[in-house]
């Protein structure tokens, strides 16, 4: 039977065998209680190699970044995001649940600078914003997985704090950028008050994120998550998947990372499809159609009539996710397939 080439996203993943094992063994207990020994270390694991005191074991990528929001801000602050950034565009608790204002800057291709902060500190009325946070993304889902790095981030955290503002990384896909720069995580995490990671992305665990920070930050997002609904039992059985992605699926994000570029060159060739191959730095890889070709619904609907699955990214974008489990070979096959659909 073909199988199915999935690029649509890394979320598709499905855990290892060696996750798959762990998970059926795992040591547990009631993690509300603090008394799972599996969730625990995940946790201890996970603020080891993002350089923070303590780490707390989520459900969600987009849980995590709210409890950053509600234990570093009070209701009527306002948040200096990225125009495109996941936790503003696609998440929506910034202001629904933690009755906060969005305060929205510019960046340079989703990378934040000073500069940028500095220029949206006073709005048109030129009196001073109440900003008690900047979040940044690191990579930059809807700039095609671009990368900060440690210094770029440093930057923007020495700003914010001399300003008085703290600092949340949503580093959903914190490890790619990691291995696209070949520095430890933490680097890049150094500066930051908070991160949170996803372990169900590129990294293949079933479900999980993990936020972490200094250790009373860590009590205030325990506090948060059990309010809203996000406290979990034997949560351990999840957990021990998420140390294994941890422990071993880091370093092989480079291979995705090396399918990427293949992959957007080889778009690059087709006519009507034009990929900006220079911000192709890790696991994403977004094509502009000419009108001509197709609109994005129909190129997503006509590839997955021969079982390429790809994601309609906007009005005039696709966008293609490599993973663990899509091979080099299915890159090239999926590449000739869609010559042979939208050639001329």
């Amino acid at each position: 039977m073909k199988k199915r080439i999935d690029l649509r996203s890394d979320t598709v993943t499905e855990p290892t065998q060696e996750m798959r094992d762990t998970m059926y063994t795992a040591v547990v207990g009631d993690d509300v209680f603090g008394e799972d020994y599996t969730v625990a270390g995940l946790e201890a694991l996970a603020a080891e190699m993002l350089g923070k005191e303590e780490g707390l074991f989520v459900a969600s990528g987009t849980l995590g970044n709210l409890l950053a929001v509600l234990c570093h801000t009070r209701p009527g602050d306002e948040v200096m995001v990225e125009k495109k950034a996941h936790i503003y565009y696609f998440e929506g608790g910034m202001t629904a649940v933690a009755g906060v204002k969005p305060w929205i800057t510019s960046s340079d291709k989703g990378i934040i600078r000073p500069d940028h902060l500095q220029s949206e500190m006073r709005g048109a009325s030129g009196l001073k914003s109440n900003i008690s946070l900047v979040c940044l993304e690191n990579t930059h889902n809807l700039w095609g997985g671009t990368v900060s790095t440690a210094q770029e981030t440093d930057a923007v955290c020495d700003f914010a704090k001399q300003n008085g503002m703290k600092v949340h990384l949503d580093g959903a896909r914190l490890f790619n950028a990691a291995i696209a720069l070949g520095v430890p995580a933490k680097e890049l995490t150094r500066g930051s008050d908070s991160v949170m990671i996803c372990l169900a992305k590129s990294l293949c665990a079933p479900v999980g994120s993990v936020l972490a920070g200094d250790a009373d930050f860590i009590r205030k997002a325990r506090g948060w998550r059990k309010i809203l609904g996000g406290g979990m039992r034997q949560s351990g059985i999840l957990a021990a998947a998420g140390e294994v992605a941890l422990r071993t699926m880091v370093d092989r994000l480079a291979e995705d990372h090396d399918n990427a570029k293949l992959l957007g060159k080889e778009l690059n060739c087709i006519p009507g499809i034009k990929v900006d191959e220079s911000i192709i730095h890790t696991n994403l890889v977004y094509g502009l159609l000419d009108p001509s070709l197709a609109t994005p619904g129909e190129f997503e609907m006509k590839l997955r009539q021969h079982d390429v699955h790809i994601f309609a990214a906007s009005q005039t974008e696709v966008r293609f996710c490599t993973h663990k489990d899509v091979s080099r070979g299915q890159i090239l096959e999926a590449v000739s397939i869609i010559k042979q659909v939208f050639g001329k």
